[in-house]
């Protein structure tokens, strides 16, 4: 399966991991902040409480110009369909310092020479600190960070996204044990030093509390990373080249039966033109079965995706797109490069984190190989006449944190560099984290607006570095100003069918029998999808992981009843 983007600003930073869709299903992964622990079988819940008196003092950070599609964050972000100008530099007066700092980091672009300018430039900007990134192959960085940070060799400080904290069976234990506690700097007022941070808001610092005794949450509870982006809105989507589309005739589809006749006439396998790449965690979705750790209640206890008449429905369908051959053949290749091969044409749909539409665009905009090319997301598509329902973006999308060794001083030095990088869109820090140095990174473009040139491309984009440090302020829309317009509208549309998180202020750590049982069934139907099974075995697998899932279940259940008083 491959690992789907969450929404950020750049796609890079956006593979989350949505457990429960495609394959494994029912991990249960960190969701929100610690304070209020209670047992639950091998698992533990977490309870979140934005209220604690430990959590930064919220003050608002003002922003250099106002949105001009004015939306409800996080569900509906603001957008700019003009670039600010003047751009203001966030922080004036950068602090002076002279230390030099590893952090590790997940990476899914180029890997920039640590002798690159950019850095140089980056260090004086943010008043001397230096800060040497080890960029390491974000395919295998869950399990690898597992061994560093057991190890205690990551350096000064380690980003995960959250999907990838639930590779360690123990992690609210190694939070505790391997990273350093926060709250004596970012406790109570910090926007005299750190005003950025300052402005993150409770949502985001909530999500970053673990307590250190479960038997007294409240009384140990402490801050101990600082988060990224906090996601909001439709998740994903599953975009479509419209103007290939338009060119054949045929019609953005809005069910799954129209997807597969849209799919049927568009393919041509031995012309080497499929229809569909990428769907296999968003089109649950289409099919009504839930994100996340795929539980819902039903009244009177907890039923699983896979245990539901849509969830054999979500295989037959990816059964269909193998038996038909109307999936691109590179899917799940190593090294198959999607959003290549959808600027090429290769296939219309395709699913990606939300800088696909403008970034894809802004690119072939800029090298002016194809102007009639357009993408499009699907909407809440549905099946069978069900009701439509769209997954939204829940909760922090990561966390960086800190080696418990610095001292007091090396802590409140990277935290400066965090401040830094949390400032947002329209500001000087932003635009460098970003995009880097205008005139070799980026150009602007005739809109006034910051576009990757051909080698920011190559040597920028998709770099993974600073953009580890803090997620920003406030998340907003960017892009073409088409795009943008475009992308507020569908968010404003789809409103009505995105999903609630069921488990909405809890983090969950899943009894490890639920999760195996689960990557076992998920391998079972890969092997029934990719035609190396026949469905007439999906029954029996079903079976075989309802005897295994016991314990899981009662773990659930319990947390909804904690939660929701049931």
């Amino acid at each position: 399966m491959t690992t789907p983007p969450g929404t950020s600003p750049l796609r890079r930073r956006s593979l989350f991991k949505a457990a429960g869709l495609g394959t494994a299903g029912a991990a249960g992964l960190p969701l929100a902040a610690a304070c209020g622990d209670v047992s639950g079988g091998e698992g533990n819940v977490q309870e979140l409480d934005q209220a604690l008196d430990i959590l930064p003092e919220y003050r608002e950070w003002p922003l250099p110009a106002q949105p001009d599609l004015v939306g409800e964050p996080p569900h509906h972000p603001s957008g700019y369909l003009t670039y600010p100008d003047p751009v203001p530099q966030a922080v004036p007066d950068p602090p002076g310092n002279s230390g030099t700092y590893q952090v590790y980091v997940p990476n899914w672009g180029p890997t920039m020479s640590k002798d690159d300018p950019y850095f140089l430039t980056m260090r004086d900007a943010m008043g001397g600190t230096k800060i040497d990134f080890v960029q390491n192959t974000a395919d295998t960085y869950a399990d690898a960070a597992v061994q560093w940070i057991k190890a205690e060799e990551f350096g000064d400080a380690i980003f995960l996204q959250t999907w990838m904290t639930g590779a360690d069976a123990n992690f609210n234990e190694t939070v505790i044990n391997r990273f350093a506690n926060l709250t004596g700097h970012l406790s109570g007022d910090i926007a005299e030093r750190w005003p950025l941070l300052a402005g993150r808001g409770d949502d985001a610092w909530a999500a970053s509390v673990w307590s250190s005794d479960p038997d007294k949450p409240e009384e140990t509870a402490g801050i101990y990373a600082v988060p990224w982006t906090l996601k909001g809105g439709p998740g994903n989507a599953v975009f479509a080249r419209v103007d290939l589309l338009v060119d054949a005739g045929l019609a953005m589809p809005t069910t799954v039966e129209e997807l597969l006749e849209v799919a049927r006439a568009w393919t041509d396998d031995g012309a080497g033109r499929w229809a569909i790449a990428g769907t296999d965690w968003m089109s649950p979705a289409w099919f009504g079965l839930t994100a996340g750790n795929g539980w819902r209640w039903d009244g009177s206890g907890m039923v699983h995706n896979f245990e539901l008449p849509e969830y054999k429905d979500y295989v037959r369908f990816h059964r269909t797109l193998t038996d038909e051959k109307l999936r691109h053949p590179g899917v799940g290749t190593a090294g198959f490069d999607h959003r290549a091969a959808h600027r090429a044409g290769e296939f219309v749909f395709d699913q990606d984190g939300w800088n696909r539409w403008p970034e894809l665009t802004a690119e072939v905009r800029t090298s002016g190989e194809d102007p009639d090319f357009a993408l499009a997301p699907l909407g809440a598509l549905n099946f069978e006449g069900r009701e439509p329902v769209y997954f939204g973006a829940h909760g922090v999308d990561g966390y960086l944190f800190l080696s418990k060794n610095l001292s007091e001083d090396a802590i409140a030095e990277i935290l400066d560099v965090c401040n830094f990088v949390a400032a947002p869109y329209g500001t000087k820090e932003y635009e460098m984290v970003t995009y880097g140095f205008e005139g070799e990174h980026f150009e602007y473009d005739a809109d006034g607006k910051p576009v990757f040139t051909e080698a920011g491309v190559v040597s920028k984009q998709d770099s993974f570095a600073y953009t580890a440090m803090s997620g920003v302020t406030q998340v907003f829309l960017e892009g073409p100003a088409d795009v943008v317009e475009a992308r507020f509208a569908f968010d404003e549309a789809v409103q009505p069918y995105l999903d609630e998180d069921l488990f909405a202020g809890l983090r969950l750590t899943a009894p490890e029998s639920g999760n195996t049982a689960s990557s076992v069934f998920g391998e079972k139907v890969n092997d029934i999808i990719y035609g190396r099974a026949e469905l007439s075995e999906f029954d029996a697998a079903v079976e075989a992981w309802q005897a295994d899932a016991d314990e899981a279940r009662a773990f659930y259940e319990q947390a909804y009843k904690q939660l929701h008083g049931e």
